[in-house]
């Protein structure tokens, strides 16, 4: 099968495209047959080993080469194969799924408590978007956030790949959202629900009114800056922030919530990686996609051999949306 990898830190360029041979799933594992991925931040951070602070976290980015060799962290296929254990899951099955790495291969296999069934409305490349940017999003929303319908809420970064699903959460859940987005995205924040769209280069979103809740998506902002747009108790929501060699995003969501005693607002960070609820937040997903209250936003497509140009373009932050990756054409034949 083919697969990209890499042996050391940079950009696009160091990953390789081989051939190796299809894993073989354990006990409780199933082999995807890999139809489509998507391209995130977290991707190109692992890429480039950035920012080189985190390759001092134990279990991070690795200090001097890759910890991870595979990468790719959104996938969605079919069920080739499953393990003795496995109960859940029997080939033909359409699943998708949040990885650690090898998204961005032909076949993958899977813990089956990692997995979940694929939204019945959508296509493996529509459905390849939603793991990573959409359950940061509901993460954020729901459980850091501890949105309620009703509640005032502000979304810098919303027609990005996060952001996009965050504007269509809040509003499922009753929210309504003031969307922070560049002029040319207006229209699609509108058609994503906002009820309030803004243009982060003309108007201080700080100054906009007071909201219940605001998720920081774009990490242009400071707490001190945030307060002004908040209610008395109001909640602060960072997500990654502005992006950097060295430290960022890492100390701009150190700094905010370390800020957050000075004022009455709560401050907390959300970290999907380190979640333990994945397999819950894909499947509170799924019902909501299912329902047609969140529909995944694609910008642009490529082939399998046309990754590395995927990541050069997500990387440049100007994506509306998600950027899809398709694997395996929904009619080409198996192993």
């Amino acid at each position: 099968m083919r697969a990209f990898i890499r042996h050391r830190f940079g950009g696009p360029e160091v990953l390789e495209q081989v051939d190796v041979e299809v894993p073989t799933p354990t006990a409780d594992q199933v082999l995807v047959r890999v139809h489509a991925t998507s391209v995130n931040p977290y991707d190109w951070h692992h890429l480039r080993g950035e920012p080189i602070l985190a390759r001092l976290v134990p279990g991070g980015l690795g200090l001097f080469r890759p910890r991870l060799t595979s990468a790719g962290c959104d996938l969605a296929g079919r069920v080739e194969a499953v393990g003795s254990a496995v109960t859940r899951f029997a080939p033909g099955d359409d699943v998708y799924a949040l990885l650690e790495q090898g998204g961005f291969a032909e076949y993958a296999c899977v813990s089956q408590d990692m997995l979940s069934p694929m939204p019945s409305n959508l296509s493996h490349e529509q459905a390849a978007t939603v793991p990573m940017a959409a359950m940061t999003a509901l993460l954020a929303l729901r459980d850091d956030g501890r949105l309620q319908s009703g509640q005032e809420v502000i979304i810098t970064g919303a027609t990005g790949g996060v952001g996009s699903f965050a504007v269509q959460i809040a509003v499922a859940m009753g929210a309504r959202v003031t969307a922070v987005c560049g002029s040319r995205n207006q229209a699609l924040a509108r058609k994503l629900g906002a009820a309030r769209v803004l243009d982060y280069a003309t108007t201080d979103c700080t100054r906009s009114g007071r909201h219940d809740l605001a998720l920081d998506l774009a990490g242009r902002t400071t707490t001190r800056a945030w307060r002004r747009g908040l209610n008395p108790e109001g909640t602060l929501v960072i997500v990654g922030g502005p992006p950097g060699r060295w430290c960022q995003p890492m100390t701009h969501v150190i700094a905010s919530v370390a800020a957050a005693p000075l004022g009455p607002e709560r401050v907390v960070g959300t970290d999907i990686v380190g979640c333990s609820q994945k397999a819950e937040l894909l499947t509170a997903l799924t019902s909501l996609i299912e329902a047609g209250a969140v529909i995944p936003v694609i910008d642009r497509t490529y082939a399998f051999d046309e990754l590395p140009d995927a990541i050069r373009y997500q990387e440049q932050g100007h994506a509306r949306g998600k950027v899809a990756v398709k694997i395996h054409g929904e009619g080409e034949g198996s192993l």
